[in-house]
């Protein structure tokens, strides 16, 4: 049972970029998901998230540049980002929305000015 973060790297500011978190071991499609961000000296934030429904939501600060999406059938949860920022520099993680807590291995993202 895991969940693995990928897709990140260095982007200027401005720019787009879509992480993947690829989930094993379980039934991804019943369970809600969740991104999270950490920037270095900062706690921990949440990004946003999608039902098993696909229903999205989000931070104050992704609405309207990020989107979460997911593929079902691929077992694979997505975030497009847009417009980056310095500030949206960070690992990048996923969770499985569930009582048992499932963290994924993030990914770091750098938005270069």
């Amino acid at each position: 049972v895991q969940l693995q973060a990928s897709g990140g790297g260095l982007v200027q500011a401005g720019g787009s970029l879509t992480i993947s978190c690829k989930a094993n071991g379980f039934a991804f499609a019943r369970y809600g998901m969740l991104w999270y961000r950490q920037a270095p000296g900062k706690e921990r934030e949440m990004v946003g998230g999608i039902t098993s429904g696909g229903i999205t939501n989000y931070a104050d600060f992704a609405e309207g540049r990020f989107t979460i999406s997911r593929d079902n059938a691929k077992n694979t949860l997505y975030l497009q980002m847009s417009s980056l920022r310095p500030e949206d520099t960070a690992v990048y993680t996923c969770k499985r929305d569930s009582t048992v807590g499932l963290w994924g291995r993030g990914t770091q993202v750098t938005v270069s000015s």
